[in-house]
């Protein structure tokens, strides 16, 4: 069960994945979570540096929408001016926004890849339907809610269990 929690890759922030290498592998959309993946939890715009990572997803031709847990007035607001779709209030890990986002793309499980924070929402559910998972650090975890804090704690244990099967190897990063 623990192995469904495990990205196929981590990073310490979006501009760290190597987007030119996953688009030679075929890879062609990016679902993203927004609160502490892109920015932090509290912070209502894009920065200058997301807004030039923006640019370079779509120059390389990827497509992405956001999904994300949390209520539509914060995720539209983020979204809207850049022009950019969104799944709000998705529940995740359950497979429905991810299927949604990805018939917003137009793409299958095996040209998509998962970009999150968390691993019990948006790697498990990423992992679930065999996409291509990123972890990266959050950004803010002070101004995480009560459910994500709660699932930190969890995430926690997962990582003592995992690090015992050897599934955890690299570096810690969080």
């Amino acid at each position: 069960m623990f192995e469904r929690l495990v990205p196929k890759l981590r990073v310490n922030t979006v501009f760290d994945i190597n987007l030119e290498e996953l688009h030679r592998q075929g890879y062609r959309g990016i679902i993203t979570d927004l609160d502490n993946t892109l920015v932090g939890a509290k912070a209502p715009l894009a920065t200058p540096e997301l807004l030039l990572w923006f640019a370079k997803v779509k120059e390389l031709g990827f497509k992405l929408v956001i999904v994300s847990n949390n209520n539509m007035e914060r995720v539209s607001r983020f979204a809207t001016p850049l022009d950019i779709q969104f799944v709000h209030q998705a529940r995740k890990p359950i497979n429905t926004p991810f299927l949604k986002a990805m018939k917003l793309m137009e793409l299958q499980p095996e040209q998509t890849i998962v970009v999150g924070d968390q691993m019990l929402t948006d790697v498990l559910g990423g992992n679930r339907l065999g996409l291509y998972t990123v972890l990266v650090l959050p950004i803010s975890v002070k101004d995480e809610g009560f459910g994500t804090r709660i699932n930190r704690r969890v995430e926690q244990i997962a990582l003592t269990r995992l690090r015992k099967q050897g599934l955890w190897h690299e570096e810690d990063k969080r």
